[in-house]
């Protein structure tokens, strides 16, 4: 086949296009991917999956506060 089931480390941001990436790594999973994903700790839409690992890192800011700035 072109490609083979490899690792993907995926460093996304908070937003809409997260929510069409994680459908896509859905599918890269069902094919054999190991998928990593880095997020900040103050995480919105970023969530824990069974079809990816989800590592978070600390930022100065809460998620509190973020949430707060969105609205």
């Amino acid at each position: 086949s072109p490609a083979a089931a490899g690792r993907l480390l995926v460093i996304p941001m908070e937003g809409s296009h997260w929510l069409s990436m994680k459908k896509v790594l859905m599918e890269l999973s069902k094919r054999g991917h190991q998928i990593v994903v880095i997020a900040p700790d103050n995480k919105i839409l970023i969530d824990s999956s069974d079809v990816y690992e989800l590592k978070t890192y600390p930022v100065p800011l809460m998620k509190e506060d973020v949430e707060e700035h969105v609205r």
